[in-house]
């Protein structure tokens, strides 16, 4: 099965210039042929290609079908990298494991302040379509990683942090079903203003093991490890 993204798209059939091309000229559909849309918001379109206009195809929607909601939302709030490239890393694979919401964090300690989110955003919408994801995850804004602590209203809030005091594994303590934000530092990690504010709004501290982790590879085990959470039966 492979899958368009078109957030616009609608019974009316028309695919947006972007994903149009990649049908026509990328995936090298035919008229007559089976193409599946999702708008990323859970409705998936079984279509069939109609007229193949590599600046808007023409779909007749023989089925529209809305997709089961994932059992949980995780949120990932992490400090961009200075190497970008790992971070859009991060990204990609993140989708790939279904996270919900990724919050790029500007902090005390970071290198990194600036981001091309609409870049971002195609990567999103990339790894979505590869994954077979019929609810596209948010990219937000960079943010300051104070006030997403002040804001953070999820059920359950973890902060992973370097600092040298007993905190027990993130893996024992995410309960499945739960909405969830987990919280990634830069390489020079929090500060101890930014995990003593987590503290006091009931973020809880956690850690992935005795392993130094680099930013990007921790924010990647939190996913793997909230993912298995919820995949075991």
């Amino acid at each position: 099965m492979e899958l368009l993204v078109d957030p616009g798209f609608s019974a009316d059939g028309v695919l947006c210039a972007e994903e149009s091309k990649h049908c026509v000229s990328v995936m090298r559909h035919r008229v007559g042929d089976k193409i599946y849309v999702t708008d990323g918001q859970g409705m998936l379109y079984t279509c069939t290609l109609q007229e193949a206009n590599p600046k808007g195809c023409l779909l007749a929607v023989e089925r529209s079908e809305m997709q089961p909601e994932p059992r949980h939302q995780l949120t990932m709030a992490v400090a961009p990298t200075k190497n970008i490239d790992r971070f859009e890393w991060f990204v990609e694979k993140a989708v790939e494991m279904g996270v919900s919401r990724i919050i790029p964090l500007v902090c005390d300690h970071s290198e990194r302040t600036h981001l091309r989110l609409d870049r971002l955003q195609r990567l999103v919408v990339a790894a979505a379509k590869q994954s077979l994801k019929y609810y596209l995850p948010e990219v937000t804004e960079a943010q300051r990683a104070k006030e997403v602590i002040e804001g953070a209203s999820q059920s359950q809030k973890y902060i992973l942090h370097c600092a040298d005091n007993p905190k027990p594994h993130l893996f024992q303590m995410v309960e499945a079903g739960e909405s969830s934000i987990v919280f990634i530092g830069p390489e020079g990690d929090f500060s101890g203003e930014e995990v003593a504010l987590a503290i006091s709004k009931g973020f809880k501290e956690a850690t992935l093991g005795e392993e130094r982790l680099r930013t990007e590879t921790a924010a990647m085990a939190a996913c793997c490890m909230v993912n298995l959470k919820n995949n075991i039966k």
